[in-house]
């Protein structure tokens, strides 16, 4: 079982940054695909961004909605993976969720672990 925790949300102005973490339990962190997803209110969940490890090298990729202003990084001594959310829009308002595929191999990615979601509302 993997468990994550999601924290940093909030309210913050338009044109503001806020800062997300996700906490992931498990001894082979470093091999998690580790996503970011999110769902505003009467719509359904979108992807965000994800990371995920090759062997030697990590991947990170996003949505064209949120690239040039969203960064995803991680710190795999501590087994967290961070959202760092610039330029914040009031289209930005979700409830965001990080997500988890422990399994280590190549292929397409099965999110089968998440977090229960950190509230970000951006004001105009």
């Amino acid at each position: 079982q993997v468990r994550l925790l999601e924290s940093g949300g909030g309210l913050v102005q338009a044109g503001g940054s806020l800062r997300l973490s996700c906490a992931a339990s498990g001894r082979t962190f470093s091999s998690y695909a580790m996503g970011w997803f999110r769902q505003a209110p009467g719509k359904e969940r979108e992807f965000v961004g994800a990371t995920r490890s090759s062997g030697i090298t990590y991947y990170t990729y996003y949505a064209d909605s949120v690239k040039g202003r969203f960064t995803i990084s991680r710190d795999n001594a501590k087994n967290t993976v961070h959202l760092q959310m610039n330029n914040l829009k009031p289209e930005d308002t979700a409830v965001y969720y990080c997500a988890a595929d422990s399994r280590g191999v190549a292929g397409p990615i099965e999110w089968s672990y998440w977090g229960q979601g950190t509230q970000v509302t951006v004001s105009s």
